[in-house]
């Protein structure tokens, strides 16, 4: 039985999504773009999933576009690179607007698209040997998947295009340092220590995690008064929710609060 390129499970509350073109470093083609744009729609609808987890198999995250698709394809390259993103923005768009928190677990090498998607997730964990490269420039290419939204934002346009113009590499600490992972955790301890933080943030109040996450993309294109309007509203809806309840009440009584997203 062939296996399947994007694996996908659901356990306690974590949805895990895999990459599972191993063989190829979990390169991005056509059909792996098109997996990954349906289960990252299936993770965010579900209502039983309250954390999402991008993770890659084998011993990359992922290595981007797959060059030797483009190869192949230099004659309708334009069609197949268009279809292409159309996919990963998708995917991209969608674990970055979905209310629920997404852990990037980036388990080695993340290129060109890869890194990019790495880039949209809310946080970021990478294994020590874990690498970060832009790689678009070395075949001429420029960025796609959020990086040129992201990275500018992150680590400043320098930076940024330092990045894309040299292709240098960063190492997990390399780019912790610089703000682009939020924790690096030894290579024999990561999927123990994923999962720990997966589920920390699953039994968490979710809809307060929701709405925290649009408040911060909504404040690159809000004046101050009308970003502080806007957190008036949410943190007065939050006042309604059953979390927001059970929270003040823990919290009063000097108890740990139990969450349930609702």
């Amino acid at each position: 039985m062939t296996e399947p390129i994007i694996r996908y499970e659901v356990k306690d509350a974590v949805a895990t999504i895999t990459l599972n073109r191993p063989e190829a470093y979990n390169a991005l083609n056509l059909a792996l773009g098109r997996e990954l744009f349906h289960a990252a729609l299936d993770a965010d609808e579900e209502r039983a999933v309250r954390c999402i987890v991008v993770t890659g198999a084998g011993r990359a995250f992922c290595a981007g576009g797959d060059v030797k698709d483009f190869h192949d394809s230099a004659d309708r390259i334009g069609v197949v690179i268009k279809e292409l993103t159309t996919y990963l923005h998708g995917a991209v768009s969608r674990l970055a607007r979905t209310p629920k928190p997404v852990i990037m677990a980036v388990n080695g090498a993340a290129a060109g698209g890869g890194m990019s998607l790495a880039l949209a997730g809310d946080l970021v964990v990478a294994t020590e040997s874990a690498k970060f490269t832009m790689a678009y420039s070395k075949i001429a290419a420029s960025p796609d998947g959020s990086s040129s939204y992201f990275l500018p934002r992150m680590i400043g346009l320098r930076r940024a295009l330092e990045l894309h113009y040299t292709n240098r590499v960063l190492s997990a600490r390399d780019a912790m340092d610089w703000g682009l992972v939020n924790r690096v955790y030894p290579d024999a301890e990561f999927t123990v220590s994923v999962a720990a933080l997966a589920k920390e943030l699953a039994g968490g109040p979710t809809l307060a995690f929701g709405r925290a996450k649009l408040l911060f993309h909504q404040s690159t294109q809000e004046s101050l008064e009308s970003q502080m309007e806007l957190e008036a509203q949410a943190i007065a809806t939050l006042g309604h929710t059953e979390d927001f309840r059970n929270g003040v009440a823990a919290f009063v009584r000097k108890q740990p609060p139990v969450f349930q997203g609702r």
